[in-house]
């Protein structure tokens, strides 16, 4: 549920700045994002996003009213967001922020900006079906330890 906050953060706040005006604004976000920037803070974020819903999935494996929405949560996180980024973001950020226009046109830059943009339209839906998924699932551990006296 966190991981989706930055990524609307994201959403709302810097990509408008980053995409308004390819390849200029890429220039300007190269140069901004010099210190830190999306691409130091989301990997490491990811994997403790990973590895936090791995022990989660762990540790409510027992609880047969949120097992499978927790594996629904931890399923779409992996596929629809980690893979999806791999496969889709990480080149499409290679080619804007690390080849730029010493490698491609302005043309190409703004068409790989517009198909970013697009995408991650979908990877921002695929988190927001994450946290759903992780907050029922707590809902449904949390309303059967109650009923259950506070036995897991």
């Amino acid at each position: 549920m966190v991981a989706f906050g930055g990524i609307a953060v994201e959403t709302m706040v810097i990509y408008p700045n980053v995409f308004h005006d390819a390849p200029a604004s890429l220039v300007k976000a190269t140069d901004f994002f010099v210190v830190t920037g999306p691409a130091d803070f989301f990997p490491p974020m990811g994997a403790a996003t990973v590895m936090a819903a791995a022990v989660t999935l762990l540790l409510l494996r027992r609880s047969r009213q949120a097992r499978w929405w927790v594996t629904g949560s931890v399923s779409t996180l992996v596929l629809g967001e980690f893979l999806f980024s791999v496969v889709f973001f990480w080149p499409r950020n290679d080619i804007m922020f690390e080849e730029g226009l010493a490698a491609h046109s302005v043309e190409f830059l703004r068409q790989t900006a517009v198909e970013f943009e697009t995408g991650h339209w979908f990877r921002l839906a695929f988190s927001a079906v994450t946290a759903t998924l992780a907050f029922i699932g707590f809902l449904r551990y949390h309303r059967a330890l109650a009923l259950s006296g506070g036995q897991p």
